[in-house]
């Protein structure tokens, strides 16, 4: 990514992009953990630890140099998907423009699998 002022060129590092929007993920309520995109590709589940939770989020650039962001991510048992995810496009979006000034045009959430936490295992029992 390029952000071009009067004073020269900004250069920002896709994994920077990344770093920020799998933190901003992991901090919505309900997600517990980031999905390896190259697990996808090789059918493994790998639940990202919090060094390697980028990992989760793939950045890409349109041909009009529009700005996607792609979350996969794991949730909490029992929580209702489709506000987790919009919060997690929400706060994707707004670290992004608070931290770096850049608006990303799409922000993809796609959840790879439903986690049952130990509460919920105790619970059950």
């Amino acid at each position: 990514m390029e952000i071009k002022s009067n004073l020269g060129e900004i250069k920002i590092a896709n994994e920077v992009i990344q770093t920020i929007a799998g933190l901003a993920a992991v901090e919505v309520f309900g997600i517990v953990g980031m999905y390896s995109k190259s697990s996808i590709k090789d059918g493994l589940a790998d639940l990202m630890n919090k060094d390697n939770f980028k990992k989760g989020i793939v950045v890409r650039n349109d041909e009009e140099k529009n700005l996607h962001v792609d979350a996969y991510v794991i949730v909490k048992y029992g929580v209702k998907i489709s506000e987790v995810a919009f919060n997690a496009q929400q706060g994707i979006q707004y670290q992004l423009k608070e931290m770096l000034g850049i608006s990303v045009d799409n922000v993809n959430i796609y959840v790879q699998d439903v986690k049952v936490t130990s509460e919920e295992k105790e619970l059950k029992q």
